[in-house]
């Protein structure tokens, strides 16, 4: 494995029989799927529309206060920045399979929205977590704070620029409802639902991690309302509900939804724990220092003993080194914690691939859902 070395032996640590680096932390086994073609194209849309939006909106408000150019371009800079985009994905394909035109602009509008959601809460999320980095950028408030010192502003930099991200999170809220605009009834049940459930994700989040949680149903739950639903199954149904989709179709979606937004997540966080930092965006280990809880660390709490479990309780600690991630690192492989989670992932996988081929789809939509399938369960970003 290209730039791995072999960490070094911390006393009463069991070593994995292989080199772990403590600098991007890759699972050499995992097979990555390739992006698919579907995917590169909503996402192009999307991003045209929502680039439009916020240009309009740099020229309107700098026009007021040049200063305000500050929060709307972060926003404009974090979203130029890159990203899945598999939320308007899941949602256009859903819409299309449902019957829906896929050159229809309410459908592009709903994936810009879905964008703008989520960008919304990756600008909370790293506020709330003290995250540094996003998309191989300062995060928004570890810029603002930057910004606050080097002008020599008064006051508390760290609040001051947590502030200003809190604000930009509130513009991509905002702008999120003004993409959207004027949906059906079901469709907007749809959409209120996906923010409420983000919401209760996030404080269940918060409450895990700081309650040094080990509950696997504790993890799963969180995982489940923080970001499978809301990247999965809600968007599927937004989708499916433009079209103008029946209870049949919107059950049918949840089945395909709900296992793989599991299988989403469970690589998230193999992926938080042992990414390729520069292709991630993120640095290795955060998720380990902020003290996530998660399946993988429930998993391996539960398999380990002795001086691994005094490994794994520094899970949290946010002066965790580099050598003492990559302890983690190999204990979660040498308890077979990870291979555990890698079994769920395919079950999930396998699972949400059945529900497809029986699903009230398209061919295509089918065709196009089981790509994406298999890249939200095997990627490496």
């Amino acid at each position: 494995m290209a730039g791995a070395r072999r960490v070094q032996t911390l006393p009463g640590v069991r070593r994995a029989a292989r080199t772990i680096s403590a600098v991007s932390g890759s699972l050499p086994s995992s097979r990555v799927a390739p992006v698919p073609p579907g995917l590169r194209e909503v996402g192009a849309r999307v991003d045209a529309r929502i680039l439009d939006l916020l240009d309009h909106e740099l020229a309107r408000w700098r026009a007021v206060d040049p200063e305000l150019g500050e929060p709307v371009g972060a926003l404009r800079t974090l979203i130029s920045a890159g990203g899945k985009r598999l939320r308007p994905a899941f949602c256009h394909w859903a819409f299309v399979g449902a019957g829906g035109d896929p050159g229809d602009p309410a459908v592009v509008a709903a994936g810009a929205a879905l964008e703008l959601l989520h960008t919304f809460a990756l600008v909370h999320d790293d506020v709330m977590d003290g995250s540094d980095e996003r998309r191989g950028l300062p995060s928004i408030h570890r810029a603002a704070i930057d910004r606050h010192r080097s002008l020599g502003w008064q006051g508390d930099a760290r609040r001051s620029g947590e502030g200003a991200a809190i604000l930009v999170g509130d513009f991509a809220f905002v702008y999120a409802d003004i993409l959207l605009g004027e949906i059906p009834p079901a469709a907007r049940v749809v959409f209120d639902e996906l923010r409420i459930e983000l919401c209760v994700g996030q404080y269940l989040d918060l409450v895990g991690t700081a309650s040094a949680s080990r509950d696997p149903e504790q993890a799963t739950r969180i995982e489940r309302y923080k970001s499978s639903k809301y990247t999965v199954e809600r968007p599927l149904h937004l989708g499916a509900a433009l079209a103008g989709a029946g209870s049949d179709v919107q059950d049918a979606l949840t089945a395909v939804g709900l296992p793989l937004g599991e299988a989403f997540q469970l690589r998230d966080d193999l992926l938080g724990v042992f990414g390729d930092r520069t292709v991630t965006g993120k640095p290795v280990g955060d998720d380990l220092r902020e003290g996530k809880l998660t399946p993988l660390i429930a998993a391996a709490s539960a398999r380990v003993a002795g001086a691994d479990l005094a490994v794994l309780a520094r899970v949290g600690a946010s002066d965790l080194g580099a050598d003492e991630v990559a302890a983690i690192q190999d204990v979660l492989l040498a308890s077979g914690a990870v291979g555990e989670i890698e079994d769920r992932i395919a079950a999930r996988v396998e699972e949400a691939l059945a529900a497809l081929t029986v699903a009230p789809l398209t061919a295509e939509a089918r065709e196009a859902l089981a790509d994406l399938t298999r890249f939200a369960a095997w990627r490496d970003r």
